[in-house]
């Protein structure tokens, strides 16, 4: 007999067959735009052969922040509720900066460093959002797979592209270099605490401070003449070993060397999955942090003395002409702009991005606000003058100190394992860039990494101020991803469907002139 199959069941079998047809068509779209952003070699971001559909792995990074995988959407949408999404974008700006915020305030003074961080938390919260905002003005159907690179390059071309490129560079590598520098002064304190513990040395530092349990030091007035260990033995243990031990133990000159032989090597690696895992130390050492400050303002107390515009022994004027340096630290420090589209493709309710966004803004800016105002307020002045207050915080508390050490321990696996994270991203963006080729050979990524390492030895033995470095990568990258790139691309978008009004174009072009002036400060005080 022959077989009968009823009209209905037909069109139903169609119906599902260009379903599975569009999703796999989708999803072939997917794996081809994240295959550009790895080697053909790394798995790590491309689905699995035998699965479909299925999610791809993709990582987002904040410079200071930290870098994990997401899942990229299957058929656009996320599946993370608000409150996941929240802590993600939280959790990826939060980062290192967080060291260089009360020195921030200091040399804006107090009263404008609050007033700075809240207007620079404002300005780069409505940036971001513009960002967000471009790939949904684009008149394309198939945008979901585009981060804002991919709109700088829809606007304005190759320009776009290699600008973009440039840019995303400077985070990288300054954030780098910025983890080479800290990485050496956390390895520095951590092997002296060992030492000296193991040895039964008893070490006073030499340098200006408090007395009593919870020390407080001011390095910076120690002077140059001094040891760089800047300590002296006063009992126990052998004095030849020990100056043996500060001769070949040094923060600058020997420190920053040894770090190449455990992180040269990881860089080199093809696939930086199994650093991926850690991401959690991030959120561990900034909570530890809060945790830090909290204990010892609790056992400092509050030292303020407001000095409107006149400079004391003891304390700094609420106003100060250097605050440009703050700012260009808070550009990096709320730097997500690189991201933010695919982290927020990932939630389940696009319709709550902008309130999810604010909220995680909002937490981020308190965060800033809490730890520098605390470390700020609870500097023992007197005897200590606030300018004692170090470019990474840390640095005022002496390497003897418990909880200064646990952090120490923290901060310094945790860059461990964000180091090669951001090595791949930097190595992806540029190789791929140049050769079409993430790994195009052994050769090509060690001469990069080798340029990357010397760019951080060098800056950690000659100029080991983490406070200067952020401000101007800071600064320079912020110009492009925060400032003009968003105003531009939204002054364009409204032009073209004639809706560009003066208002909107004068607060756009006060925008781009914000960001410019901004990184021409950074060099000029």
């Amino acid at each position: 007999r022959p077989f009968h199959v009823e009209p209905t069941n037909i069109v139903s079998v169609n119906d599902d067959m260009q379903r599975v047809s569009d999703e796999a068509s989708a999803m072939n779209k997917r794996i081809h735009y994240y295959s550009r952003l790895t080697s053909p070699a790394d798995r790590a971001l491309i689905a699995p052969d035998h699965v479909l559909p299925a999610p791809d792995e993709i990582y987002v990074y904040s410079p200071l922040g930290t870098a994990f995988k997401v899942d990229s959407c299957t058929n656009g949408y996320g599946k993370n509720s608000s409150l996941v999404t929240i802590f993600m974008i939280w959790n990826t700006m939060m980062g290192t900066s967080i060291l260089s915020i009360p020195w921030g305030i200091k040399q804006a003074g107090f009263t404008s460093g609050m007033i700075l961080i809240l207007l620079m938390g404002i300005l780069t919260l409505y940036c971001c959002y513009r960002v967000v905002k471009s790939r949904q003005m684009i008149p394309l159907t198939d945008t979901s797979n585009w981060e804002f690179p991919d709109v700088c390059k829809y606007y304005f071309g190759s320009f776009g592209q290699w600008s973009s490129l440039l840019f995303s560079m400077v985070s990288l590598v300054g954030a780098m270099v910025v983890y080479w520098v800290l990485m050496s002064n956390f390895l520095f304190n951590t092997g002296k605490f060992i030492y000296n513990f193991v040895h039964d040395i008893n070490v006073t530092d030499i340098v200006p401070g408090t007395n009593g349990s919870n020390k407080v030091i001011c390095p910076s007035a120690a002077g140059d003449h001094l040891p760089q260990n800047r300590s002296v033995m006063f009992s126990s243990g052998s004095r030849t070993s020990f100056e043996l031990f500060e001769a070949w133990w040094d923060k600058s000159q020997t420190v920053p060397f040894y770090l190449i032989a455990v992180l040269l090597p990881l860089l080199n690696l093809k696939s930086p999955s199994f650093f991926a895992k850690f991401n959690v130390l991030g959120t561990v050492s900034v909570v530890y942090l809060v945790f830090l400050v909290t204990v010892k303002a609790a056992y400092l107390g509050i030292h303020l003395e407001f000095n409107w515009f006149t400079e004391n022994e003891f304390f700094v004027p609420e106003f100060r002409i250097l605050f440009p340096q703050l700012t260009g630290v808070l550009t990096l420090a709320f730097f997500i702009h690189n991201c933010v589209i695919t982290l927020l493709q990932n939630n389940r309710n696009q319709e709550n991005n902008v309130r999810d966004l604010s909220i995680a803004y909002i937490l981020v800016g308190l965060t800033y606000l809490y730890v520098g105002v605390i470390i700020f307020a609870s500097f023992p002045s007197p005897p200590l003058s606030k300018e004692c207050i170090e470019q990474n915080f840390l640095d005022n508390f002496p390497s003897d100190d418990i909880m200064s050490f646990v952090a120490r321990i923290f901060l310094l696996f945790q860059m461990m394992t964000v180091y090669p994270l951001l090595g791949y991203l930097a190595r992806v963006q540029l190789l791929r860039q140049i050769f079409g080729n993430a790994y195009p050979s052994l050769f090509h990524v060690l001469v990069l990494n080798l340029a990357i390492v010397g760019a951080g030895v060098a800056m950690a033995r000659f100029y080991p101020n983490i406070g200067g470095i952020i401000r101007y990568s800071g600064a320079t990258c912020g110009l492009a991803f925060v400032f003009v790139y968003p105003s531009l691309i939204y002054m364009i978008s409204l032009h073209r469907a004639g809706q560009l009004t003066w208002p909107a174009l004068i607060i756009h072009i006060f925008i781009v002139l914000l960001g410019l002036a901004n990184l021409i400060a950074q060099f000029l005080l």
